[in-house]
């Protein structure tokens, strides 16, 4: 059964916590005794329903201001597929906690107040569920049921965040006009709305089709852990020499011909394991461990690949950087720790080109720094190679992260735009 990752995005109170507790609510994918605890503390408030959003605002001040602060993991489960949500903020102070939801989401799920219609809120999310690459994005218009479930009003939203979304760079758009309250078209069909001919959300959520969104095409493995069993006395282990990561791209098979980065050495994969044993073939984003035919000095950071498709080894980078702290700003002649796969290096930054403006995508090239939430284009100088693609083409050897070496905390994220050696 394959895993769906998908984030929430909106505006305050477009009800995005609603929505994911009916998912969980009307999946069955909760305890009675944490919706007893949500209807007490509803009735404690004295709303007239159960306030589903209290299932997932779990930090007391976000249940305390009615807002959501940081991402929270949901995990459920239907017969057809498993799911991960990252609920994500929706403040624009919170944008790093919706850059870190996002990162890794196979879907996004934009919700829309459908009595405020798109907001700038809006078409910020919108734009940096594109600059993350996120392959399918759901605008769900909700509180329908405050507009009378309006054909028209739902069909006026459509077309102003369609005309928007042309500027972006969306592959699969879909619209789902829906109320989280009530139920309407998130589990299952609404009566209510007999004119949308389309699916529920968790219809579309199931059925969505994400395998070929992972690049199949170019080989990447980054060795994350080199694997010596000290069992000398059992002839299993005897000799036995792994190498374990996470595929980043590209399918692997035993027998196939790899190279190994740094070296440029040749051999061929002898078998691949996982903890369930062997399997005949290893694809994203699954996690094995590779035997190859030959030995060669590899270690943690190196990377293998095929001999006619291999990543750029650069020095040289151009990103789009998220800067994440208020402890200090990004500029020229920052100088910080970089994490790009498994491999970590000292990095410097070599110029600020623009600071983006995320709401108007305005390009401000007279800025000189990045604060906290702020998105731009850098250029950066890295001590030692890294084996890098383009974000666009591979999220996972394309993406990066800042680490501050005297706090050793994460103070940026980055997407890889150019590379030179």
């Amino acid at each position: 059964m394959d895993i769906l990752r998908f984030a929430t995005a909106g505006s305050v109170d477009d009800g995005k916590s609603t929505l994911i507790g009916r998912l969980l609510y009307d999946s069955k994918a909760i305890f009675e005794d944490q919706l007893e605890a949500v209807e007490r503390t509803s009735r404690d408030r004295g709303t007239e329903y159960t306030d589903l959003s209290l299932l997932t605002d779990g930090l007391r001040a976000e249940r305390e201001q009615g807002i959501t602060i940081d991402v929270a993991y949901r995990y459920f489960a239907t017969p057809k597929r498993k799911f991960i949500i990252a609920d994500t903020p929706g403040h624009i102070q919170y944008t790093r906690n919706m850059v870190t939801g996002a990162s890794t989401a196979d879907l996004a799920i934009i919700l829309i107040d459908a009595r405020k219609g798109v907001l700038e809120q809006s078409r910020r999310h919108a734009f940096l569920t594109t600059l993350l690459r996120v392959p399918h994005l759901v605008l769900a218009v909700n509180k329908m049921d405050l507009v009378d479930y309006s054909e028209e009003r739902f069909n006026e939203i459509h077309e102003e965040f369609t005309a928007f979304a042309a500027k972006l760079n969306v592959a699969d758009l879909t619209f789902i006009p829906m109320s989280a309250l009530h139920g309407d078209n998130v589990v299952s069909r609404s009566e209510n709305m007999p004119w949308y001919q389309g699916t529920s959300l968790l219809h579309h959520l199931e059925n969505v089709h994400i395998a070929s969104d992972r690049n199949l095409v170019d080989v990447r493995f980054p060795v994350q852990y080199v694997i010596r069993p000290q069992r000398a006395n059992d002839p299993a282990f005897h000799d036995y020499r792994g190498y374990a990561g996470q595929v980043a791209g590209g399918v692997l098979k035993p027998g196939d011909e790899v190279v190994h980065l740094p070296s440029g050495l040749a051999t061929r994969i002898a078998s691949i394991d996982t903890f369930d044993g062997p399997v005949a073939e290893a694809y994203p984003p699954m996690s094995v461990t590779l035997r190859l035919e030959d030995d060669i000095d590899i270690s943690r950071g190196d990377m293998i690949c095929r001999p006619n498709n291999q990543p750029q080894a650069a020095q040289e980078l151009e990103a789009m950087v998220c800067w994440m702290t208020d402890a200090t700003k990004l500029s020229p002649r920052t100088k910080l720790s970089i994490k790009h796969t498994t491999r970590t290096a000292r990095a410097m930054v070599r110029d600020l080109h623009y600071r983006l403006d995320v709401n108007t995508l305005h390009r401000d090239e007279s800025a000189e720094s990045l604060g906290l939430n702020e998105i731009g284009r850098v250029s950066l100088r890295v001590t030692q190679p890294l084996f890098v693609d383009d974000y666009a083409r591979n999220r996972m050897t394309g993406g990066f992260i800042l680490v501050d070496e005297s706090t050793n905390g994460t103070v940026g994220a980055g997407m890889i735009v150019d590379a030179r050696t």
